[in-house]
């Protein structure tokens, strides 16, 4: 057994999933800021949100297309016709 990849694949799923985890709690939490002021909605909150959401499903899909071969092939096949 390679332990090396090993680490490195035990390594990023770490990261990967901490980020995920992240990006998510300050989605919900700039959501919930945007709506406490009164009514009034803070406008940079609910960006911030929008935002951190995005990232959270950009990380899911790359995780996605990195895990089927199919999706893998096509996606990696574009990227050298795009650069």
């Amino acid at each position: 057994m390679n332990w090396m990849s090993f680490v490195a694949v035990a390594g990023t799923t770490l990261l990967g999933a901490g980020f995920v985890v992240t990006m998510y709690s300050l989605g919900v939490r700039f959501t919930a800021v945007s709506g406490d002021d009164d009514g009034r909605v803070n406008h940079a909150a609910r960006w911030g949100s929008y935002i951190c959401f995005g990232f959270c499903v950009l990380a899911v899909v790359m995780a996605i297309v990195l895990i089927v071969p199919f999706l893998s092939d096509n996606f990696f096949e574009l990227l050298n016709h795009l650069f």
